[in-house]
């Protein structure tokens, strides 16, 4: 058959069966590469041959990337939603923040601090005596 041969063994001068060797012929391969057809695609045999079967690592890389790339996608969505999560319990913690802060400071004013001893019966009132700072 044309193109296909074996290769000497250079050491021992004979052929063995490990040494059985597919040579291609470029005018073949040439011929396989433009054979492309629908019809070769969809039943099959466009997967046997030759320049096809030689290029399997390089389409495995590929699948591999759009994997990676998939997986990626898929994460970056989850951190953006998470995102948005922690945004929206910002702003309602940021609403209660204001809101307890204005009832503190309502508390705090001291017509209230009166009434609020006034109701618990604690017996304190507000000095009649201004501060006066005390000397050594």
């Amino acid at each position: 058959m044309p193109g296909y041969g074996l290769l000497k063994n250079r050491n021992m001068g004979s052929m063995t069966e490990q040494d059985n060797v597919e040579f291609v012929d470029a005018k073949q391969e040439r011929a396989e590469l433009t054979g492309f057809s629908l019809k070769s695609v969809l039943d099959g045999s466009v997967l046997t041959v030759h320049a096809f079967v030689r290029q399997i690592p390089f389409i495995l890389f590929l699948v591999l990337l759009a994997l990676v790339y998939i997986a990626n996608r898929y994460n970056a969505e989850k951190v953006v939603r998470e995102i948005e999560g922690l945004k929206s319990q910002v702003r309602d913690l940021r609403a209660e923040e204001i809101t307890t802060a204005s009832e503190l400071m309502n508390l705090n004013r001291p017509s209230r601090v009166e009434a609020l001893v006034r109701e618990h019966n604690l017996g304190l009132g507000f000095s009649k005596e201004p501060p006066y700072k005390i000397e050594q």
